[in-house]
């Protein structure tokens, strides 16, 4: 096993992301259209990036509904997605503003030597083989004073439980960052369209000019 993968359950590597893409926006938290479930991501978005518009990179981008909410917040942003149909429709999504998309591994996002305020990651991290690798190279993609925000959780229970728990990342952050702000998202439901059980969170680490916090 790689750094991290035993406490990443049920990682789904065979789901045609390219064919779920037409239907992608019809969850609530992905296509963001009721509104008070925007406005609750608007606003978390608000607090975890930073306060002036910069550079943000948002991994595992999907159709782009995160990375409209920044650019609407007057961030700069690099979407990257391994799915081609996905980068289509963030494209459309975002056209006419100041963004880019491009198609890669959310691993290793093909932004050669860029460096971003922010890394965003949401619901990515748990399903990547080697966790561990993956946060030391988003960590290093930000300028000193960058922010990476991951929003994660662990879904379901027993042989079906699928995520990676918040010890675990920061855990895994431990040696390359200083203690993360973690904030507990399940107990709002604005954020997902209904109530939920299970466990939802969001960890932010900020790059301090040494490289941690």
């Amino acid at each position: 096993m790689t750094d991290g993968s035993d406490d990443v359950t049920s990682a789904n590597t065979d789901v045609d992301w390219d064919a779920r893409a037409a239907s992608f926006d019809d969850e609530p938290d992905h296509g963001l259209r009721d509104p008070a479930v925007r406005r609750a991501w608007a606003g978390r978005l608000r607090d975890w990036l930073p306060g002036r518009p910069g550079d943000v990179l948002d991994l595992g981008c999907g159709t782009g509904s995160l990375s409209l909410l920044a650019s609407e917040q007057g961030h700069r942003v690099t979407g990257v997605d391994l799915s081609p149909a996905m980068v289509t429709r963030a494209r459309e999504k975002l056209a006419g503003r100041d963004a880019v998309f491009l198609l890669g591994d959310a691993a290793a996002p093909p932004v050669g030597e860029q460096r971003f305020d922010a890394v965003l990651v949401r619901h990515v991290l748990w399903a990547l083989p080697d966790p561990g690798r993956a946060l030391r190279h988003w960590y290093g993609l930000l300028r000193p004073g960058g922010r990476l925000v991951l929003v994660e959780g662990v879904w379901g229970g027993g042989a079906e439980a699928a995520g990676i728990p918040v010890e675990r990342v920061t855990a895994l952050l431990a040696p390359i960052a200083g203690p993360p702000r973690v904030e507990r998202l399940s107990g709002d439901a604005l954020l997902w369209g209904r109530t939920v059980t299970d466990e939802r969170y969001a960890v932010v680490a900020v790059r301090g000019a040494s490289g941690q916090q």
